[in-house]
């Protein structure tokens, strides 16, 4: 069944607002979700790392998740998180989005105890025994310290245990090999990039989409790309791209704050600053931005017209 799904195009991972309170701002939430769905996204990533599945407990994964697909109502499909240390918790959270009804589910590499290649096989093939819902791999070995091998990736995908891979490694050349190797087996698996500023280079080497944590801030070059790379307009790609690249900047003019609180940090700030947001609030113990920095993030979203 896994490999049967497919899914193509702009997959934001959506970033979730917050209250003051720490509790999830519902109104904000379906705010944000109808401006990228009425943008023309082509579905909805939920619990990524943008969106806040590592520090969110499995009563507000499924709270995420419920909320996210009532608001969405079936327009575009949905993927959900399923992201933990081991096979067996990973398992129990796959279980629980299947019944909420979600179109995939995506987890990562087990963690803590750091596994050799054989186990991610493993763990891959035990998810995908014991749920029935398509799986996808998501690469992100900053956060998980596992790099996924492409040569296993792409048996995996042959042997319809994965239905896709969503590529957040930073490695292009990995995912080029991974490209071309899915295309020499009968493209059993959807290749989704999760780099911002580097989408256009994975389109043109044949990728299937993108997962990109800034289209929660600008979805319509996002989808305009996409369609201009499936026209074959390569200037205008590159154009957009060009564009987004500078909007990225949001994440490296901060200064004294880092990783999480830099990235989505200041995604959360500049949908705030838009008014898509009420609020900046990160989950504990991530600072929210203030001061010079949320300056710093309303001049590059000035520059790129957005306030």
């Amino acid at each position: 069944m896994s490999s049967d799904f497919k899914i193509r195009g702009v997959v934001p991972p959506v970033v979730v607002p917050q209250l003051d309170d720490g509790s999830i701002d519902h109104e904000a939430f379906e705010r944000h979700l109808n401006r990228m769905i009425d943008a023309g996204i082509d579905g909805l990533f939920f619990l990524g790392s943008s969106g806040q599945v590592a520090f969110f407990d499995e009563e507000t994964r499924l709270e995420v998740v419920r909320e996210g697909m009532r608001i969405n109502n079936g327009r575009v499909p949905v993927i959900a998180g399923c992201i933990d240390m081991q096979t067996d918790a990973v398992i129990a959270h796959a279980r629980s989005m299947a019944e909420l009804g979600v179109d995939a589910i995506v987890a990562t590499a087990p963690f803590y105890a750091i596994p050799g290649p054989g186990v991610v096989a493993r763990h891959f093939r035990a998810i995908h025994e014991a749920v029935d819902v398509p799986l996808f791999a998501y690469d992100i070995p900053v956060c998980v310290q596992t790099k996924l091998d492409w040569r296993l990736l792409a048996e995996l995908g042959a042997e319809g245990t994965l239905a896709g891979v969503k590529d957040s490694s930073g490695d292009d050349v990995s995912f080029r090999f991974l490209i071309r190797e899915n295309d020499r087996i009968g493209h059993p698996l959807t290749l989704l990039t999760g780099h911002e500023v580097v989408v256009d280079g994975a389109y043109l080497g044949g990728a299937d989409g993108s997962v990109p944590g800034l289209a929660n801030i600008a979805p319509e070059p996002y989808v305009e790309m996409w369609r201009a790379a499936e026209a074959g307009d390569w200037a205008r790609v590159r154009e957009l791209q060009d564009y987004l690249a500078d909007l990225m900047l949001i994440t490296q003019v901060t200064t004294g704050v880092g990783g999480y609180g830099a990235g989505v940090g200041a995604f959360k700030t500049a949908l705030r600053e838009m008014g898509v947001f009420s609020s900046n609030r990160m989950p504990e113990p991530v600072a929210e931005l203030e001061g010079e920095n949320v300056e710093a993030i309303r001049q590059v979203l000035a520059t790129c017209d957005l306030l």
